[in-house]
C-alpha cells in the first residue's frame, strides 16, 4: 500500500515578509504545499511559487473557515498540516510522517507565539492547537476557527514558532477579528470559547475591564477539562488585577487554587496580585502581602516550566519568577526583613 500523502495547507495575504521562511521550513517534511492567496497586493504568490508551492487565488470570503476548507479541498491529501504564513517549523518535523498513519485522529502541534511585553521585552506563549488533519476534516467559525470533528486529538511533538503577535506585525490587524467574533457570537450566543476569544481581543488592546466581562462570561460555561480553561483563568486573574479589581482577583484565585496546583502561570500571576495588594495596603505589605508574593513565586520555581499547559508563558517557571523574587527579596532586605 502506498504511503499516505501529506500536504502543507496555508491561506495567506500580503505575507511576503515571511512566506519563504515558512515554506522552506515545511519542504523537507511534506509531499506538497498548497497555498490559497486571498488577495495579496505584494509578492506573496510569486515567492510562494518560487518555493515550489501550488498557489491558488480565492477572494477573501470574510470567513477563515471558508478559506481554509477551500484550501483543504484543493489539497485533496490523505493528511494535511495546517500552517500560517507567519509560522515556521522549529523542531519535530521529522516526527510528522511516522505519526500520519491510518489511524483516524487529529494532531495538536505546539505553537510558540512571541509577543511584546511592556517593560519586559519579548515573551513566548505556548498553545497546543489542532493542526494535523486527516482527509475529510473541516473547520468551522469565522475567526479563531476550530476543527469540527469527534475524532480523538493527540499531541504531536511538532513545534512551530510564530511571530505574528508581535506589536509590529499586529498593526493593521487589530480591527479584523472582533467583528467576525461578534457575528459568530450571534450564531452561537452561549459559546464560551467565542467569549474567551473576545476577552483576548480586548486584553490585547489593554481594555482590561471589558476583557474581564468577556472572561467572566466565558467562565460560566467553561469546564475544567476544556483546553482553554488554564489560560482563561490566568488571563482573567491578570485582567482583574490590571483593571483595579485586585480583591476580586484574589478571591477568584482562591477558588481555583485546588484546580491548578501545578501551574507556574497561575502562581506567577498570584504573586503579581499580592504585590499589587502590597502597594494598595502598605501597612500590611511587609507582614502579609510581600511574603505571599514571595511564596507564590517560590512555588513557580518548585513547579518549573510546564510547556504542556495551554497558554503557558516561557519563564514563569524559571527566570521570570526568579527575577521577581530577587527584586522583592532585595527590598525586604533593605527593610531588615
Amino acid at each position: 500500500m502506498a504511503a499516505p500523502q501529506i500536504a502543507a495547507v496555508l491561506i495567506a495575504r500580503d505575507e511576503a515578509r515571511c512566506i519563504e521562511r515558512c515554506l522552506e521550513s515545511l519542504q523537507p517534511f511534506v509531499d506538497r504545499i498548497v497555498l490559497v492567496d486571498t488577495g495579496s497586493i505584494d509578492d506573496t504568490a510569486v515567492l510562494a511559487q518560487r518555493c515550489g508551492a501550488q498557489v491558488h487565488r480565492f477572494p477573501w470570503p470574510g470567513d477563515f473557515s471558508v478559506a481554509r476548507n477551500h484550501a483543504l479541498d484543493l489539497a485533496d491529501a490523505d493528511w494535511n498540516l495546517i500552517v500560517d504564513a507567519d509560522e515556521w517549523i522549529m523542531s519535530g518535523g521529522e516526527t510528522l510522517r511516522a505519526w500520519c498513519d491510518d489511524l483516524p485522529r487529529l494532531g495538536r502541534a505546539c505553537v510558540h507565539s512571541s509577543f511584546d511585553t511592556e517593560g519586559a521585552g519579548t515573551s513566548v506563549d505556548r498553545s497546543w492547537i489542532t493542526r494535523i488533519l486527516p482527509r475529510g476534516a473541516r473547520f468551522q467559525g469565522r475567526v479563531h476557527e476550530q476543527v469540527a470533528s469527534l475524532l480523538p486529538r493527540e499531541r504531536v511533538e511538532l513545534h512551530l514558532s510564530h511571530d505574528g503577535y508581535l506589536d509590529m506585525q499586529m498593526v493593521g490587524k487589530r480591527d479584523r477579528n472582533r467583528p467576525l467574533l461578534l457575528l459568530d457570537l450571534q450564531d452561537n450566543p452561549g459559546d464560551p470559547y467565542i467569549a474567551y476569544q473576545l476577552g483576548k481581543e480586548c486584553e490585547g488592546r489593554d481594555e482590561f475591564a471589558e476583557a474581564c466581562e468577556w472572561y467572566a462570561r466565558a467562565a460560566t460555561a467553561t469546564r475544567s477539562g476544556d483546553n482553554w480553561f488554564h489560560e482563561l483563568v490566568v488571563r482573567q486573574l491578570h485582567c482583574l488585577g490590571q483593571s483595579g479589581q485586585v480583591d476580586e482577583a484574589l478571591a477568584l484565585a482562591e477558588e481555583h487554587m485546588k484546580a491548578l496546583p501545578d501551574s507556574p502561570d497561575f502562581f506567577f500571576t498570584l504573586g503579581n496580585l499580592a504585590l499589587d495588594k502590597a502597594m494598595i495596603e502598605p501597612a500590611d505589605a511587609v507582614g502579609h502581602w510581600l511574603p505571599l508574593a514571595v511564596s507564590a513565586w517560590e512555588r513557580c520555581l518548585e513547579i518549573g516550566e510546564r510547556p504542556e499547559l495551554e497558554g503557558s508563558v516561557h519563564g514563569r517557571g524559571s527566570h521570570l519568577a526568579r527575577h521577581n523574587l530577587d527584586v522583592v527579596r532585595a527590598q525586604l532586605a533593605l527593610l531588615g526583613r
